[in-house]
């Protein structure tokens, strides 16, 4: 990409100077399609949806705090139950991972805005509206046939609620929002990367950022034809998913899975790419086995959509197909461990900063771990007929996505708020709040793990008091309680640093990729020059450069020879 103008005006730091244009309030951010004023309306839009949905896990561990409850109706629990999971799958997780990638996606390869930018617009305004369709339903019927919709639970004549209809629209909705933007982040990805940003050279973050984009290129029209004919059996007289007049509801299952596999990685890689952001910056070393990782990312993704079967291990299959399915989701674990080792070796012998990106990050690595290796075990197909539809499953998919990919945003939150505000968190009250998170994320989930094994199905509002299923569900509930809290202190750090924290500068932790090369928070057009891209690592080879030629400590240098910038 060409640079614009012929030098940098002198900054304090490293930093590509530009004229910022100001903010003209309301409209303008209605109006936008800035990539930045996206991302932002992604990151706050869907940090609102995480808040309603641990509210309403709240509420569900409330009634199942004791035996035979009656704080809730089962109509009720049904309702809540179908709302949670539905608002952080659909309105949470896979967003707010579109929300960095609009952000800092453009920054990291040294673009000047998405490829597209009315439709990135497009793909926020779909977000929300799906999002308002579906708690639109609150004021008069929510669905309440859990968030896999499986028929027939959701067919018109076992569930004519119209909180289904919405359901189906916000499947579509937040669809359609997915694949436009997926298409942009492909486009941006593929042609607008700084000079000398080869493949070779692309950010991790943006690396799974890419592949999220093809995963959801590739799930997303499966979803939307099955919600599709769902809508046609419901209110057309189809029968694609009604045994009794020939359909079948094994046909959901094949469809939903096929989209809800891929869809765990489309909701977890990202999380690994902020991973491997934070980690080299905050152990002061190089990321080890950036090929491998990167590698792994792409095998990940391919064997994702091989295994989406061994959510269906109880239905009627021939044991062949069991034992394919079962192998494959073992081999899953072969690119996952690459990872996960490469980055303790990145920290290993590294000059460690124990600030609160790195804290989260690395209760990401202990977690993530005990759900892949909980994965492993459900994954064998005898053991899943015995643990199936019971605890232990909701225990191992919250420590994949809560303790995966929650946490890994709670890093990137912490990582690049400064970027985003230019101002930084509270360090005391981000790690009270990694604290709080970890301790009742754990005393949460790790004891459901022990409530499946001893028999206790998932999916009902009661129980009956035998054994230690009170005490046990007890803890869980108040394990939750302290989660919620955690989340809560970062809302507040949030709230007051954005108008009061310290000034963050430019480049506060000493980054290794392209965002920290602007100001913070960016200018509109993000660089005035745009950096030549000569290794994995651009930043440090700037500070280089500057170090070399001037001599001066970068803290305190004039900006970046115009030959390194230009190239």
């Amino acid at each position: 990409m060409a640079a614009d103008s012929p030098s940098l005006k002198p900054v304090p730091q490293v930093v590509a100077h530009s004229v910022r244009r100001e903010r003209s309030g309301i409209v303008d951010w209605l109006t936008t399609t800035d990539h930045k004023k996206i991302g932002i309306l992604y990151l706050v839009t869907t940090f609102v949806f995480f808040v309603l949905g641990g509210v309403e896990a709240l509420l569900i561990r409330m009634q199942l705090g004791t035996a035979q409850n009656t704080l809730l109706t089962p109509e009720t629990f049904n309702q809540l139950f179908t709302m949670h999971g539905t608002t952080m799958v659909f309105l949470f997780v896979v967003p707010i991972m579109a929300g960095f990638g609009n952000y800092f996606v453009p920054l990291m390869i040294g673009a000047r805005d998405m490829a597209f930018p009315r439709l990135n617009a497009l793909s926020y305004w779909l977000l929300l509206a799906g999002g308002l369709v579906f708690y639109g339903s609150v004021f008069f019927d929510p669905p309440a046939m859990g968030w896999t919709s499986y028929t027939p639970l959701s067919d018109e004549a076992f569930m004519p609620s119209a909180g289904v209809d919405a359901w189906i629209f916000l499947v579509h909705l937040t669809g359609l929002s997915s694949l436009v933007g997926a298409v942009n982040f492909y486009a941006t990805i593929a042609n607008m990367r700084a000079p000398g940003m080869g493949w070779g050279r692309l950010p991790l973050f943006v690396w799974t950022i890419l592949v999220y984009a093809i995963l959801l290129i590739l799930a997303l029209p499966v979803i939307a034809g099955a919600v599709t004919l769902l809508l046609t059996d419901r209110h057309f007289g189809t029968n694609f998913y009604d045994p009794a007049n020939g359909g079948s509801p094994l046909l959901w299952q094949h469809l939903f899975w096929f989209f809800g596999h891929p869809e765990v990685y489309i909701m977890v890689l990202p999380g690994f790419g902020i991973i491997s952001e934070v980690l080299p910056v905050f152990a002061r070393k190089p990321i080890f086995g950036y090929k491998a990782i990167a590698a792994s990312t792409v095998v990940i993704a391919f064997l994702g959509l091989l295994v989406w079967a061994h959510h269906m291990f109880t239905s009627p299959s021939p044991t062949v197909v069991l034992v394919f399915f079962m192998m494959s989701s073992f081999l899953i674990a072969i690119p996952t461990g690459v990872k996960i080792f490469n980055w303790l070796a990145t920290l290993w012998r590294g000059t460690i900063e124990f600030k609160t990106p790195l804290i989260f990050a690395a209760g990401f690595l202990s977690q993530f771990v005990v759900g892949g290796i909980t994965g492993i075990i459900v994954a064998i197909f005898p053991v899943d007929w015995q643990l199936h539809d019971t605890y232990f499953v909701v225990a191992h998919f919250h420590y994949v996505l809560m303790g995966g990919a929650v946490f890994a945003v709670f890093a990137g939150i912490y990582y690049w708020f400064p970027k985003i505000t230019g101002r930084m968190l509270n360090e005391g009250l981000g790690k009270l709040s990694f604290a709080l998170m970890y301790i009742g994320f754990n005393v949460t989930f790790l004891i459901q793990h022990t409530i499946g094994m001893d028999g206790m199905p998932r999916r009902v509002y009661e129980y009956p008091d035998v054994g230690n299923l009170v005490l046990y569900n007890r803890i869980s509930t108040v394990g939750s309680f302290i989660l919620g809290l955690g989340v809560l202190v970062t809302i507040i750090n949030v709230a007051r640093s954005v108008k009061r924290g310290p000034v963050a500068g430019p480049d506060p932790w000493k980054g290794n990729t392209l965002e920290w090369y602007t100001e913070s928070p960016p200018p509109t057009v993000n660089f005035d020059v745009v950096p030549r891209v000569r290794s994995v690592e651009p930043m440090k080879d700037i500070r280089r450069e500057i170090e070399r030629n001037t001599g001066v400590p970068v803290a305190e240098a004039a900006p970046a020879p115009e030959s390194l910038v230009r190239g």
